[in-house]
């Protein structure tokens, strides 16, 4: 039977004037994040995870920042078709690990319906999806509240 595991690690800058989406989770918060799409750091994270696991590049090559179509897209498209590429291949997933690194807004009671939003997203079962939150204890950018970073782990397993 094939494992397979990749790793993922996003971040973007906060800015004003921009919604904080975290997880497909509209969060209420001064600030958003920067980017082309909704710049849903914790789903590009998990989005890289499993392309890293798929072993087929990575987001920017897959959904480029310079296509239109991707212009304010909310981040779960690319899980969708993500998951696409995983049946594909033959895969399906095993589990997800994250880690989303700010000092705040706190995101405890948000991590269930990131969860949800998550394994709907891949057709998965959200007990497999573990989300996590740390801060830096004011060190580096995240402590600073410039951003947010994001790491994931991703294991897929042979569909049989």
């Amino acid at each position: 039977m094939s494992f397979r595991v990749g790793f993922g690690f996003d971040v973007h800058r906060f800015v004003k004037n921009r919604e904080l989406v975290l997880g497909g989770v509209k969060i209420d918060y001064e600030y958003g994040l920067l980017g082309h799409s909704d710049a849903d750091c914790l789903v590009h994270a998990i989005c890289d995870a499993l392309i890293g696991a798929l072993g087929i590049g990575d987001i920017g090559e897959l959904f480029p920042d310079n296509d239109d179509r991707y212009k304010d897209i909310k981040s779960l498209f690319f899980l969708k078709r993500i998951k696409d590429y995983i049946k594909e291949a033959g895969f399906k997933v095993l589990n997800i690990d994250t880690t989303i690194v700010m000092e705040k807004p706190k995101v405890g009671k948000y991590k269930k319906a990131m969860k949800n939003n998550i394994a709907s997203a891949l057709e998965i079962d959200p007990d497999i999806v573990n989300i996590k939150a740390t801060t830096t204890e004011g060190l580096g950018f995240e402590g600073r509240g410039e951003g947010v970073s994001a790491y994931a782990v991703a294991a897929l397993i042979e569909d049989l």
